[in-house]
């Protein structure tokens, strides 16, 4: 998703830990929460509009270790951090920025000591100041040598994973995944064994698994020949339960679409023993949104033997009113969101 203050989530409108492998048929319904649950934290990405890349404290902020004090509490155990990908690296191919990278490694180490996971998001749709990857001015050899630099950061922390990129979008999918691919094996190259989410093109939406009318060849068709040499990845996807998909609205289509736009891409990865991650999902707080969301999760956890996990979007210090931040209120009240996930992130009493 974008870090924008006026729309919400991923603009598909236009329309953790374990291995792949999986059985041929949907496991018994999990009594326990699923292995991941969280929240993508944003707002460290922010500022991309402005004169870049921007001043720190002013255009963008990264959350305070302090702040997923707050998420721990309810049972969440991974932070999903944005980021710049042009603010970590200012040149293609040159070194990690010094101050940012500190910045991000202070927010990691911190989380991380409580004993959260961490998964690493840059926020850039498989684009460096707004060119894609695969194009001349951006190569997919910097892509991968990007990671090969952060992995070489983190590769020792066993609490952090390595999501590739926010939503991939405009560009042939054949040639994310050939991307894709080259960044798995620049992590694998340095000796990092941390979980790696590898999300699809067209803003990679669940239930745009299998379109093909307006982002290029189909994931379904492409994104399986995505492979990690270590067996220790999973697909992101990301989903909205509003009349385009973009998590843009407060109203839900149904109470049952949660689970209706889930379904396809939940036996996409039974078909091809795969697992993912649903990296972001979220409603506006109000009845059929609430019913939306938690029959989402009720397939996620239906269907334990593919999905490793969900992370709400979104937190983060800046947001305000948006109405689908989980940041507690000023004093210090729950969002009513939170109430939904409940009897998702604790196992029943």
């Amino acid at each position: 998703m974008t870090a924008r203050l006026f729309a919400g989530a991923c603009l598909a409108a236009m329309l953790l830990s374990t291995a792949p492998t999986v059985s041929a048929a949907p496991a018994t319904p999990a009594t326990e929460p699923l292995p991941w649950r969280g929240i993508s934290l944003s707002s460290a990405e922010w500022g991309e509009k402005l004169p870049f890349p921007g001043v720190h404290g002013k255009d963008f902020v990264y959350p305070s270790v302090a702040s997923t004090a707050y998420y721990q509490a309810q049972g969440m155990n991974l932070m999903r951090i944005a980021f710049r990908w042009e603010r970590l690296q200012p040149v293609l191919m040159g070194e990690l920025e010094p101050t940012e990278l500190a910045r991000l490694r202070a927010f990691v180490d911190g989380t991380t000591a409580r004993g959260l996971h961490v998964l690493l998001d840059p926020h850039n749709y498989a684009a460096y100041k707004d060119v894609h990857v695969g194009r001349p001015e951006v190569p997919i050899e910097a892509f991968a040598d990007f990671w090969r630099r952060l992995a070489l950061q983190f590769k020792a922390n066993p609490n952090v994973q390595f999501g590739l990129v926010n939503e991939p979008r405009n560009m042939p999918t054949e040639t994310w995944a050939d991307a894709a691919q080259a960044a798995i094996d620049a992590i694998r190259a340095t000796g990092a064994t941390q979980l790696i989410t590898v999300p699809g093109n067209g803003y990679t939406g669940a239930w745009s698994w299998f379109e093909r009318t307006w982002y290029g060849t189909p994931n379904a068709e492409v994104m399986g020949r995505v492979r990690d040499p270590l067996d220790h990845m999973v697909y992101e996807v990301h989903q909205y339960f509003d009349h385009d998909g973009s998590g843009g609205h407060a109203d839900c289509v149904s109470p049952e679409i949660g689970a209706e736009r889930l379904k396809r891409f939940t036996a996409w990865l039974r078909e091809h023993k795969r697992r993912a991650l649903l990296g972001e999902l979220g409603g506006g707080a109000n009845p059929v949104c609430e019913q939306a969301v938690r029959g989402a999760l009720q397939h996620l956890q239906a269907n334990a033997d593919v999905w490793t996990g969900w992370l709400w979007w979104a937190g983060g210090p800046t947001w305000g009113d948006y109405f689908l931040s989980l940041e507690p209120t000023p004093d210090g009240k729950d969002k009513p969101q939170m109430r939904w996930l409940a009897p998702f992130l604790k196992p029943a009493p």
